[in-house]
């Protein structure tokens, strides 16, 4: 079985997107609008805990997701066609 790599990245790109935009906004509802240094700042440039932030964040998540689900999907691909011609 092979993955469809645009369809798995896009959904990876997505989920995780969309995770880092709730979790920002859960926290912001939480604790409050605050500069505070969390691991996402250093990962994510730009990305801080406010809305705006939020919404960077997302747009990191989403690329940073895409790309690591499409190589995965590829990698998945070429290892299980190696696999199934030699077993």
């Amino acid at each position: 079985m092979k993955l469809n790599v645009k369809a798995f990245a896009l959904t990876c790109g997505l989920i995780w997107g969309v995770g880092v935009l709730f979790l920002t906004w859960w926290l912001i509802l939480l604790e409050g609008s605050e500069p505070a240094p969390c691991f996402l700042n250093r990962v994510y440039k730009g990305y801080t805990m406010t809305p705006l932030g939020s919404i960077i964040g997302m747009v990191w998540g989403f690329i940073d997701a895409g790309v690591g689900g499409a190589i995965f999907a590829w990698l998945y691909n070429l290892l299980s066609g190696k696999c199934l011609k030699t077993g």
